[in-house]
C-alpha cells in the first residue's frame, strides 16, 4: 500500500491533496495486481469515474446492517468490513430522498431523479462486499428537521421484525444516534427495540455531528453513557474506503466532503494506543456496545 498522508500541523491543510495522491498510487497498484488478486471495476453512477477495488471474501457469522439511508453505512462503517470481512445483509430504511448538494439539483430534479441514483450508488458501493440488500422504501425526513413520529417507529419496527425473522442467527448493527437527524434516531430506537447490541458512530450526516460539538453531548445524555465505545483500526484499508466514498458522489459533493469522515477518522485515531510505534494506527473507526454486553 503507499505511504498514507498524516496530518501534523500544517499537513492537515492539504490532507485531500495527499490522501488524493496515495489513491493514484493504490489504483495503479490495484491495476497491476488484477491479473493475479480478485480485483474488480466499479463505476460511480453520479460521476461516471471508474476505479479498482479488491473484492472481498466473507466469513463468519453474517452480520444485518439497518441503515437509515443509502449511503449511511459505507461512510461510517465499511472500513471494519473491508478489514474484517463478514456477510452482510443490509437494510436500508428511508430509500425515497430529495437529499443531494445544491450544485446537482438540476441534474437531480424529483424525488424519482435523486432516489435512483442513490440507490445505484449504493448497489455499486456494497457489490466487494456480496452484501445482500433489502430496501424498505420510505421517504426520509426533509428539514427543518422535527423529532421522529412514534407510530411510524412502530410500524417500521415491525417491518424489520418480519424481515428479522428470517436471518435468526445474524449479528445486528445500526447508528447509535450521534447525531440529531430524525431518521438516525428513529433506526437506532428501532433496532434497540429489535435487540440490536452494536452500533456505529453517525459520521455520515456530518452537518449535525462533525461540526456540532453539542451533538456529541446531546448523545452522552441521552444514552446516559450506556454505550461503550470501541475503535476498529482501518489503516490498511482505508484507500478502499475512499474508493467507496467516491462512489457516492450525490451527497459526496463538492469532492472534497468525502475526505471529511476520513479526516475524523484520523483524529480518533490517536485512542488506539495499543499499536507498536512502528505500526501506529493512522484512521480508525468507533462502534459502541451496550454496557451489559461489553
Amino acid at each position: 500500500m503507499p505511504n498514507l498522508p498524516v496530518p501534523d500541523g500544517e499537513g492537515i491543510y492539504s490532507f485531500a491533496d495527499d490522501l488524493e495522491t496515495a489513491h493514484r498510487h493504490w489504483m495503479a497498484s490495484l491495476a497491476s495486481a488484477a491479473s493475479t488478486e480478485p480485483v474488480m471495476e466499479v463505476k460511480a453512477p453520479a460521476t461516471g469515474e471508474r476505479y479498482l477495488i479488491e473484492e472481498r471474501r466473507p466469513a463468519g457469522c453474517p452480520v444485518v446492517v439497518i441503515e437509515p439511508h443509502h449511503d449511511d453505512f459505507v461512510l461510517s462503517a465499511s472500513g471494519r468490513f473491508l478489514a474484517h470481512p463478514r456477510p452482510l445483509i443490509v437494510i436500508t430504511v428511508f430509500t425515497r430522498s430529495r437529499s443531494v448538494h445544491p450544485s446537482l439539483e438540476a441534474a437531480y430534479p424529483t424525488v424519482e431523479a435523486v432516489s435512483s441514483v442513490r440507490e445505484e450508488e449504493a448497489a455499486v458501493a456494497l457489490r466487494p462486499f456480496g452484501a445482500s440488500r433489502i430496501l424498505l422504501g420510505h421517504r426520509d425526513a426533509s428539514p427543518p428537521y422535527r423529532p421522529f413520529d412514534g407510530q411510524r417507529a412502530q410500524a417500521i419496527t415491525a417491518e424489520l421484525r418480519t424481515i428479522l425473522a428470517d436471518h435468526p442467527g445474524a449479528e445486528l448493527l445500526a447508528p447509535a444516534g450521534v447525531t440529531r437527524h430524525p431518521d438516525h434516531l428513529l433506526v437506532h430506537e428501532a433496532a434497540r427495540a429489535l435487540g440490536c447490541r452494536w452500533f456505529w458512530e453517525d459520521v455520515a450526516f456530518w452537518p449535525t455531528y462533525a461540526l456540532a460539538g453539542c451533538d456529541r453531548v446531546l448523545f452522552e445524555q441521552r444514552t446516559a453513557k450506556a454505550l461503550v465505545p470501541e475503535l476498529t483500526d482501518i489503516t490498511d484499508v482505508v484507500l478502499d474506503k475512499l474508493t467507496l466514498l467516491r462512489l457516492h458522489g450525490s451527497q459526496m459533493h463538492p469532492p472534497r466532503k468525502m475526505y471529511r469522515p476520513l479526516r475524523h477518522a484520523w483524529t480518533i485515531a490517536a485512542d488506539l494506543l495499543d499499536r507498536p510505534p512502528t505500526g501506529a494506527a493512522q484512521y480508525a473507526e468507533r462502534f459502541y456496545r451496550l454496557e451489559d454486553s461489553a
